[in-house]
């Protein structure tokens, strides 16, 4: 687990990393803290709304993008933040050419239930590429088109890490705590390898299975960053008092991208207590020395912005949104569409 946050595509789609823990819950979001004025929240409305336009078209352009990694990362943004209107969009990449691309439509169908796409998810279980067929097999049962639980449970016995990986994390996303049992073998089998234990860890967490928590505590304590960070979503799935008081630990640590991380998951938690270390980033951004870094903090700050919505923080949504990288727009413009529900 050493290489996650310089990589574009964890398994095959940002979407599995990065916001597996989101997709979990997102129908409720708490934009404002508790006993925030009336003056504060239509201040907050008003600045959204004058950006959703932008953001809108800024997620339109990303999905028709050369990049398949712009594309993939649109798609989750329209999954996470519930855009049905941009679901056509969205399937009108049934015959895309990148495995992440069909495998990130396929999920969001499932996620927002949109009939609309059943057709063309179908299709997807007779790709060539089994990562997408069992998306399209987790969609379908989404969309109670038959029950592919089994199809998924046997999945996670493939010697294809990748596919292992993708089942196990499909399996926390269905929510049927029945697949523990699979799940523990996928992360205790002597031949998963990091990426398949990662997944297995935050799909325990998503089913609810408190036991988990100390492995999920080791990952935070753990001397390399991108173990930490995958801790932290890990946390976040969880969702407990506990969870939430070793998020509350990690807002101390001394790299940056894991303070902004914890920040956004407490977000999650409808909790406020990271909004001053995403301002302090926003207000004082370290020298811009290394440009991936620069961009995968300001996706993390505009992540965390969606979570938690302070007007303090909202107000940068507007430079968020004209960022030079295609990555932290379009964290911004999920950002807007969250805020606004």
């Amino acid at each position: 687990m050493k290489n996650i946050l310089n990589n574009k595509l964890v398994f095959y789609s940002s979407l599995l990393v990065v916001a597996a823990a989101v997709l979990l819950g997102c129908e409720q979001w708490a934009p404002q803290p508790p006993g925030a004025s009336d003056t504060t929240s239509v201040f907050v409305s008003k600045s959204l709304a004058s950006l959703n336009i932008q953001a809108t078209q800024e997620v339109r352009e990303a999905l028709v993008d050369s990049s398949p990694i712009v594309k993939t990362n649109a798609i989750e943004v329209v999954s996470v933040s519930r855009r049905m209107d941009l679901m056509p969009n969205v399937v009108a990449l049934l015959n895309d050419d990148f495995v992440p691309v069909r495998f990130a439509l396929a999920i969001a169908v499932g996620e927002l239930r949109y009939y609309g796409g059943k057709k063309a998810v179908k299709k997807l279980l007779q790709d060539e590429d089994q990562n997408v067929r069992i998306a399209a097999a987790y969609a379908l049962t989404k969309l109670r088109d038959g029950n592919y639980t089994r199809f998924l449970r046997d999945a996670i016995l493939s010697e294809n890490k990748t596919v292992r990986a993708n089942a196990a994390l499909l399996l926390g996303l269905l929510g049927n705590k029945e697949a523990l049992k699979d799940l523990y073998w996928a992360l205790r089998a002597a031949d998963s390898d990091d990426k398949v234990r990662f997944q297995a860890v935050e799909a325990i967490a998503m089913l609810g299975d408190e036991k988990i928590y100390p492995t999920i505590w080791a990952m935070l304590i753990n001397a390399y960053a991108d173990d930490r960070i995958m801790g932290i979503r890990a946390m976040g799935s969880l969702r407990t008092q506990q969870a939430k008081n070793a998020l509350i630990t990690m807002l101390d640590d001394e790299l940056l991208e894991i303070r902004l991380a914890a920040a956004e998951q407490l977000g999650t938690l409808k909790q406020t207590t990271g909004e001053p270390e995403v301002l302090e980033f926003l207000r004082n951004p370290p020298p811009r020395e290394d440009t991936q870094a620069n961009e995968r903090r300001n996706v993390l700050a505009a992540r965390a912005i969606a979570r938690i919505g302070t007007p303090h923080l909202v107000k940068f949504l507007p430079k968020l949104l004209k960022n030079e990288s295609k990555a932290v727009r379009l964290a911004a413009a999920q950002a807007v569409f969250m805020l606004q529900q």
